[in-house]
């Protein structure tokens, strides 16, 4: 009688225990989630603003078509990956991180280029739109140190133990972070 009794309230405390640590990984999950989605906002918000851009410079005259034709590309292309929240798995964050760099080649490009055309530099609404830009990257930047900071906090917690043993029971998988470009660690060079 003794020996059941025991026995009913270990296994009750470790349903208590694994209850609680699922909890706790639920909770980390949301929060990856929450951290994501401020990611796609911020790319979002660089997006939004990219066809304005674009309007503003074609009204410079002469400016070079091909230049602009890269940055619609490559805000088409960056703005049909799509990936899932719940398969923020290091290959999915790799290929989204992959189109919004190609993106943000092409703008560096256009904005490059831009320096050449003194009317268009002097346009009230090109400035504007450029310390929009500026802005947006700054965000963005934010929203991925703060998303790769929610996935460590959650990857620790599904491996290490006894989380790992509730992790691996229930599902929960380690997430992707986003890492810098390929190239980065190269710094550019500027020659006059």
């Amino acid at each position: 009688m003794k020996t059941g009794i025991i026995v009913i309230v270990v296994l009750a405390l470790l349903v208590m225990l694994g209850c609680g640590k699922y909890n706790g990984l639920v909770t980390k999950d949301e929060a990856v989630k929450n951290k994501w989605g401020v990611v796609q906002s911020s790319y979002q918000r660089r997006a939004d603003l990219i066809p304005n851009l674009v309007a503003t410079v074609k009204g410079a005259a002469n400016f070079e078509t091909e230049t602009l034709e890269k940055v619609v590309q490559a805000r088409a292309s960056a703005t049909q990956i799509k990936v899932d929240v719940n398969d923020l798995s290091p290959e999915k964050i790799q290929q989204y991180q992959a189109a919004q760099g190609q993106l943000s080649q092409a703008l560096g490009r256009l904005l490059a280029v831009s320096e050449s055309y003194p009317d268009l530099k002097a346009n009230a609404n090109f400035q504007n739109l450029q310390a929009q830009l500026e802005g947006t990257e700054n965000r963005i930047n934010v929203a991925r140190n703060d998303f790769n900071d929610a996935v460590n906090v959650y990857n620790s917690s599904v491996r290490t133990f006894p989380n790992n043993i509730v992790a691996g029971i229930t599902g929960f998988k380690q997430k992707g972070y986003f890492e810098a470009a390929a190239g980065a660690e190269n710094a550019p060079q500027v020659k006059f």
